[in-house]
């Protein structure tokens, strides 16, 4: 039998201790995500794997706000994020500082996830776009690459959210730099 492990035996940060720990060379930037429940759990995702920030551009709400607040779980407490109102805006601000800007979406000479094999360490931007719309055509141009989840079923796409728990759940493992995690 496999017992369930409780809260207090999982030996986590504090909130204190999380936003003074070393971080994954990754953010993730929301184009326009109308979702306040999206955007919530994209912070719970960056606070499970310690990304060093979230971006949300353009009419992405911004915390605090209490839609938000109930999936994050806390998360806009921990997780550094930074509003732009225009998303190209914030893509040519992370190439500055040496981000690799990464549109996922689906689109001609994308890169599977599961091909993209970054160096570990390097610094990377993953932008996942609206609900409806995707990534806005010139944020893919602005990109440094496309990148694509294979889909096998009748459906277009994934939800942000869920879509944001594969990308940086893969990217975790592949760039990760963080020597020794607490657990």
């Amino acid at each position: 039998m496999n017992r369930k492990t409780r809260n207090d035996e999982l030996d986590r940060l504090s909130d204190k201790e999380f936003r003074e720990s070393e971080k994954t060379p990754l953010v993730i930037v929301l184009d326009n995500v109308r979702s306040l429940n999206n955007v919530g759990s994209v912070f719970r995702t960056a606070d499970c794997y310690r990304v060093d920030k979230v971006v949300l551009c353009g009419i992405t709400a911004q915390p605090p706000h209490r839609e938000i607040r109930k999936t994050a779980l806390g998360a806009t407490e921990t997780v550094s994020w930074e509003y732009f109102e225009d998303t190209s805006e914030a893509i040519r601000n992370l190439k500055k500082n040496g981000y690799e800007v990464c549109a996922i979406e689906q689109a001609e000479n994308s890169t599977s996830l599961h091909s993209f094999n970054p160096e570990r360490g390097s610094k990377i931007a993953v932008v996942l776009g609206n609900e409806v719309q995707g990534v806005q055509q010139d944020v893919v141009n602005a990109s440094d690459r496309v990148i694509e989840l294979e889909q096998y079923g009748t459906k277009h796409s994934l939800n942000i959210s869920v879509c944001a728990g594969i990308v940086t759940y893969d990217l975790f493992h592949k760039i990760n730099t963080i020597k020794e995690l607490k657990h």
